[in-house]
């Protein structure tokens, strides 16, 4: 009867807890119960953060706001480097004007995935 009442107040001491300050194991405990999750074993916090935030419905707006400002960055890369290459392809340096278009090509890939 004693190990019970322990259990649970360790149980609704998890709950109240934030999520962000919950440990690995603890959130692998909650993702475990998921229906569908597969793979919680080898998820690392940020993984487990995410599903179960997904899972019931919790927006993180830091998470939102970093990834746009990151592809604001990675834009305003991409147009200093579209000017570089105009300028390269107008001295006619072929070399320069190649590595330019596999940097502007990466950094597309890269805004494409942080949207």
């Amino acid at each position: 009867m004693a190990e019970e009442i322990k259990n649970e107040g360790a149980h609704t001491e998890t709950e109240e807890k934030p999520l962000d300050k919950m440990t690995a194991p603890e959130l692998k405990e909650i993702a475990s119960t998921i229906p569908g999750a597969t793979g919680v074993t080898a998820m690392k916090k940020e993984e487990l953060l995410a599903l179960i935030k997904k899972h019931r419905g919790i927006e993180d707006e830091n998470h939102v706001k970093k990834a746009e400002a990151a592809k604001k960055r990675l834009k305003s890369k991409l147009i200093d480097l579209r000017a570089l290459k105009t300028a390269a392809r107008e001295e006619k340096n072929t070399k320069e004007v190649d590595i330019l278009r596999h940097r502007i090509n990466r950094l597309k890939k890269k805004t494409r995935r942080a949207g």
